[in-house]
This record gives structure tokens, C-alpha cells and sequence, in this order.
């Protein structure tokens, strides 16, 4: 049994009775070992059924890694009936269980969707200096609304910090509220939308129960993941975090929730994991000089486990800031760590471009976080886009998204064939070009409303037989949709491209002979011609032939890749779903990892740089002025050099060439003793 292992503290933590209790697990102190002994203990000593214990924590990778331990000690059987993953993952599977009909979409695609209600929109007869938001800005304020608060309306919430732009709320919450009816009408959710639809039915179902719920990097957790924890039907409550690294409040993250735990919850028990098993004492004592400069939430100081001889943090001053990326790549290149046991971290991701640069000059490998994924190539793109109008005929993003390759159509213009079509098959498009219902016009009149920025909008009505040359079927020829008078031939011969993609798939239920039909299909080659012309377009705007072939076998490679991925799925419906919720968390490659503090949140590494670590970069004094913190900057000191088990380099420029600016060294420096 893993209890066996653990020390006092956790031991005590793992083996305490059911209630609300609270364990402050600062960095490397063995978290995971005591949520994985605690699990075990549920099951063993106190006979707790598998499938009433819940486990969230902030990745599906992270959650996987602890029941692949807790399955060392019990069978398989017993813990893949544990709930757990991502907030997001858990809702939608509980969702689904409970015979909720999903659409889960990305932000990216519903921003798309809000610009189109957006973009209908007129602000300027409204006299005021301040200009309204643009779309994609004003939904991820609504998404950082959504998550801050359960009490305030949308204004209420602006209010607060954007009241010059009150004149402007009326219209904004017209938007939010036609975009929640558009996204109701297609059955689309976003991830936000997912922890609030299955908070409301939690507080009017009691199907879902728990003897035990456990969260995992509690000190992240947002006002609405905290509501939703709150919801759950459950016996008892197990939260692991440590304010000290609580980084995430430009996304909401509420420290408040982990500091006001032993007054919010009755009986509250407080533990503290205290013994470092990570990092050397010296890296720890530079560690802790620092953060004690924040307020105490709870009492508590970091022990040391590790022994013997240590190097001590080196600080590294440069003259210039390209100087100093070119020197700590030299000295990456002669160290005796492995590559993919070394980070360089930096508070802005500007600071990446340059080491970046520097590593590949000389020849290292390295991988940065958040680069452009398998999933987030444009022809893989496309081909998810037609696994979803196949799976969900409502779904309009992925329809807008397929005819962003269509010349002469637009996302507004899609948006209206889609609208029209769904009207003329009674919410499902297939319906609506095979057996159209008999309506003479089936575009949507607008309504003219001042206040709100609405205005007229006519439309007008083209011939059906300036198509006829173009070999359609009768059946797509007589679909009113032709008549609309801004339609291109081009723009039909895509259309009728998706309508025999549609006539031949929708009877296809498993997602890799789905996968194998849209490789072959008119519409998908269309689409691999357009985008591999546009890679191989040459700077005079000739086409270079050669590669344009050597893009499109690259194009169906990737295809080829998502059909074996496709393999191991029933449905296309959850082959979808799942890459959707996890497709973030794929492999990078390897090398040196280049990591945002951020992003290196819960990783070690034996060698660590933390770079650029002058006043203004480090903290980050321009997002302070926005609404962030010294406090927050500080947390983010201490992740970064907490990542470092045996090597850490801290290193500043005085000067940058290219902007002409002139740096002095980091606060945080000073804290650590290392400049005076």
C-alpha cells in the first residue's frame, strides 16, 4: 500500500477522517503521493466504491499519472470506475450520462460566432470617445465575467472597473443574449458553459452523488469551478494547493477560495506538507527568502530532505539582452544535464523568439509550449470541421469553418446559407438540401432596433439558371439557397462539393472508414489544393509545382495520421468529443524545454534558467497596471525557481539594442540576497 511510504505529515493528511479538509502542499513536497495514498486509503480502509470517488485536477495528463499509481496496487477493473479528469472533462461525461446532448466547441470557433452578431452591430450613433469593444475582446471578458462571479450580471460585473464604457452595456448584453439563444438553438457549449449547466442541474438532481470529492492545485480554481465544487452532492472534501503558487488570476483564479477554506467550511482540518523533495537547500532558501515577502495565508516554511554537497544558484548579468540568450545557449550546449531535463523560463513570452533563436544557431534541439499542434494544422482543422457537420448537422461553426475555403463566401454569408438551410430542414441541413421544405425565402429578415444598433438589412434574389451550365443535380438546383444574389458560381460549385459530401456520409457511424471517406471526398481535395497552393505560392505569385505536390502529400500524411487516431473509437460522435477536451495536451517533441511560468507550472526540471529577470519584465510592471500584482509576480518567482532540482541560473540584461531601453535588475534579486 503507497501509506506505507509516506511521511508524517502525509500520512496524517492521507488517513484523515471524511469532512472538509485542506492540505497546503507546497512545491515538491509529494502532492501526488498523497492524493494517491488517499484514494488508496478510500478504498481499502474505508470500503468506498470506486465510482463514488471524484478526482478533479487541472489536466486529464495529470489525473491519468495518479490513477496509473493508485492501479498499481488494485485492479484495473476497480479504478477505471473513478470519476476523474478536468473540470471540463468530468462535467461533459457526467453531462452525458445524464442524456445532455453536447456540442462542445472552442473558444476560437464561438468567437467566430459572436463576431457574426457582432458585426451586425453599429456603434457610431452613439456619441462617446471611448470605442466599444471588438468582438474577440468582449468575449473573453465575458469569459473572465463568467468566471469571477455568480451573484453580478454582466454591466454589474463591467461596472466595477470598465464604467466608462456604460453607454455601450445595453448593447453588450443584447449580443450575450442572442449569442446564449444562438448557441441554445444549435446546442453548442462552450467550456464555461459546460461547468454552469452542470452546476444548475446539480442543485435539482441528487443522481450524482460522491462519498468523496478530491481537487487537485485547489489555489487555481476559478469562482465558478469553486460554485461547482460546492454543488457536488458529497460526503466529504479533500483540496490539495498552496496559495504560494496560485498564478492564475488574470483567468480568473480566486486565491480567496484556498485563504477563506477554514472559515467557509464547518470542522475545516488544516494539514501542511512541508518536506521538499524536489529541489537542493540552496535553491530552496533563495526560494523561500522571496516569497516570504507575501502576506502568510498559512503559517508555514519549506524543509529540506535532500543532503550533501550543492551548487548554489548562479546569477548571470549580461550587458545586452541578445548577449545573454547567446550565452546561456553556449552554456546549454557544454552542459552535462540531458536536454529534455533542461528549462529556460521567462515571465513574457516575447523573451522565448530570442533563446529560441539562439539554441537552433547552435544546434540544440528545443521544444516551446504552446507552438502550433498536430491539431491545430488548418487541413486537420478542416477535416474535424466535416466529422462534425456529419455528427451534428446543427453545427454552425464547423459549417462556417469548411467554407472559409469557398471563394466569395465569407463567414457572414456561410452564416445565412446555414441559417437558411437549417430553416428549410427543420434544424438539420441535410434535411434542407435533400428534402427542402417549400419557402419561397429562407434568409432571415432583421430587425431594425436604434437603441441596440440594429438596422435594416434587404435582401436581394439572383437567378437559379445563371447555374445551370455546371452539371448540378435537379435536387440542388431547385434549393432556394442559389437565389441569393451574392452567390458566385465558384461559391455554388463549393456548395454543391459539400452537398455530395453530405449525400455520402451521413450513413458512415464509424470514424475511421468517416476519416477515410472525407480524404477521398471532391470537397477535402479542394480544400488540400487551396491550401497547399497557398504554401506554395512564390513571392512573384507564380506556383512552385514541385512543392506544391510535396504540401499536398504532407496535407494527406496528416490525414492519413488522424484516420490511425481514429482507430481506437465506436463513434465519430466520441472521437470528436475526446479530441476536443484533450487535443492540448499532446507531446511537444523533445530538447530543451522553453517554458512561460505558466506553463511550467507542476513540471521539474534538473536544470533550470530563468531569464530576463529585469524590473518591468519580471515583474511584469505594465500587467500590474492592468490589474495584476506584485504579490502575483512574486508567486510567479517562486514556481519559477521551484521547478529546479539540482542547477538554477537567474540571469538580467542592462540593456536592449533593437528598443533602445535601458533595465535595472529585478526586485525579486534584491529579496534573494543576490544584488544589493
Amino acid at each position: 500500500m503507497p501509506l506505507s511510504r509516506l511521511n508524517e505529515e502525509q500520512y496524517k493528511a492521507a488517513t484523515t477522517e471524511a469532512g472538509s479538509n485542506l492540505i497546503i502542499a507546497s512545491a515538491g513536497t509529494g502532492k501526488t503521493s498523497t492524493i494517491v495514498a488517499r484514494i488508496a486509503y478510500l478504498l481499502k480502509e474505508q470500503n468506498v466504491k470506486p465510482e463514488h470517488i471524484l478526482l478533479l485536477t487541472f489536466t486529464n495528463k495529470a489525473a491519468a499519472e495518479m490513477l496509473e499509481r493508485v492501479a498499481t496496487y488494485f485492479d484495473k477493473s476497480i479504478v477505471d470506475k473513478i470519476e476523474s479528469g478536468t473540470f471540463h472533462a468530468v462535467s461533459y461525461r457526467l453531462l452525458k450520462k445524464l442524456g445532455r446532448k453536447i456540442s462542445l466547441k472552442q473558444p476560437k470557433d464561438l468567437k467566430i460566432l459572436l463576431k457574426t452578431i457582432h458585426d451586425r452591430r453599429r456603434f457610431d450613433h452613439i456619441d462617446s470617445p471611448i470605442k466599444a469593444y471588438q468582438s474577440s475582446y468582449l468575449y473573453d471578458l465575458f469569459s473572465l465575467y463568467q468566471n469571477s462571479t455568480v451573484d453580478l450580471s454582466f454591466s454589474q460585473w463591467l461596472e466595477e472597473d470598465e464604467s466608462e464604457h456604460g453607454v455601450y452595456f445595453d448593447i453588450y448584453e443584447d449580443i450575450f443574449e442572442e449569442f446564449k439563444e444562438l448557441k441554445k438553438e444549435y446546442g453548442y457549449v462552450d467550456f464555461n458553459d459546460l461547468l454552469i449547466l452542470m452546476r444548475d442541474i446539480l442543485k435539482t438532481d441528487d443522481t450524482i452523488k460522491f462519498a468523496e470529492v478530491l481537487v487537485d492545485e485547489y489555489q487555481d480554481t476559478n469562482t465558478l469551478q469553486g460554485s461547482l465544487i460546492d454543488t457536488f452532492n458529497k460526503k466529504s472534501l479533500f483540496c490539495v494547493g498552496d496559495y504560494d503558487q496560485s498564478i492564475y488570476a488574470f483567468n480568473g483564479a480566486n486565491i480567496d477560495i484556498i485563504g477563506s477554506f477554514a472559515t467557509r467550511y464547518n470542522n475545516a482540518k488544516i494539514f501542511k506538507l512541508n518536506k521538499n523533495y524536489r529541489s537542493t537547500s540552496k535553491i530552496l532558501s533563495l526560494a523561500n527568502r522571496v516569497i516570504e515577502h507575501n502576506p502568510r495565508l498559512y503559517e508555514k516554511k519549506l524543509e529540506v530532505t535532500r543532503m550533501g554537497e550543492c551548487e548554489a544558484p548562479r546569477l548571470l548579468i549580461y550587458n545586452e539582452l541578445f548577449t545573454q540568450y547567446q550565452s546561456i545557449s553556449s552554456q546549454i550546449k557544454l552542459s552535462n544535464t540531458n536536454f529534455n531535463d533542461i528549462a529556460v523560463i521567462f515571465r513574457n513570452n516575447s523573451s522565448a523568439d530570442g533563446i529560441e533563436a539562439t539554441l537552433r544557431e547552435v544546434g540544440i534541439t528545443c521544444k516551446r509550449k504552446g507552438g502550433i499542434s498536430f491539431f491545430d494544422s488548418r487541413e486537420v482543422k478542416a477535416m474535424m470541421d466535416l466529422v462534425s457537420v456529419v455528427v451534428n448537422p446543427k453545427d454552425m461553426m464547423a459549417f462556417i469553418h469548411v467554407f472559409e475555403y469557398a471563394k466569395g463566401v465569407g463567414s457572414a454569408l456561410s452564416k445565412e446559407f446555414f441559417e437558411a438551410l437549417f430553416k428549410l430542414g427543420d434544424g438539420d441541413i441535410y434535411q434542407g438540401f435533400f428534402h427542402p421544405k417549400d419557402i419561397a425565402n429562407p434568409f432571415k429578415t432583421r430587425v431594425k432596433n436604434y437603441q441596440l444598433g440594429l438596422f435594416d438589412d434587404c435582401h436581394e434574389f439572383g437567378s437559379v439558371s445563371r447555374f445551370s451550365k455546371e452539371g448540378f443535380d435537379e435536387v440542388f438546383l431547385s434549393n432556394p439557397i442559389l437565389k441569393h444574389a451574392r452567390l458566385s458560381v465558384e461559391g455554388s460549385k463549393f456548395i454543391y462539393s459539400f452537398y455530395k459530401y453530405m449525400k455520402n456520409s451521413t450513413r458512415i457511424k464509424n470514424p475511421q472508414t468517416l476519416v477515410n471517406h472525407i480524404l477521398s471526398s471532391e470537397i477535402f481535395n479542394a480544400i488540400a489544393d487551396s491550401l497547399a497552393i497557398a504554401r506554395s505560392t512564390r513571392k512573384d505569385g507564380s506556383v512552385d509545382e514541385v512543392a506544391k505536390k510535396e504540401a499536398r502529400a504532407r496535407i494527406f500524411r496528416k490525414g492519413h495520421l488522424l484516420k490511425d487516431l481514429a482507430n481506437g473509437y465506436k463513434s465519430s460522435e466520441r472521437f470528436l468529443n475526446a479530441l476536443t477536451l484533450g487535443s492540448s495536451e499532446m507531446s511537444e517533441g523533445e530538447g530543451v524545454n522553453l517554458l512561460s511560468v505558466h506553463a511550467s507550472k507542476g513540471l521539474e526540471f534538473s536544470e533550470v534558467y530563468v531569464i530576463d529577470l529585469m524590473d518591468g519584465r519580471f515583474p511584469n510592471r505594465k500587467l500590474m497596471s492592468k490589474g495584476g500584482s506584485l504579490e502575483e509576480e512574486r508567486r510567479l518567482f517562486y514556481v519559477a525557481t521551484t521547478r529546479a532540482k539540482d542547477k538554477l541560473a537567474l540571469s538580467f540584461a542592462k540593456f536592449d539594442k533593437i528598443k533602445k531601453i535601458e533595465y535595472i535588475h529585478s526586485p525579486f534579486l534584491k529579496e534573494a540576497k543576490l544584488v544589493t
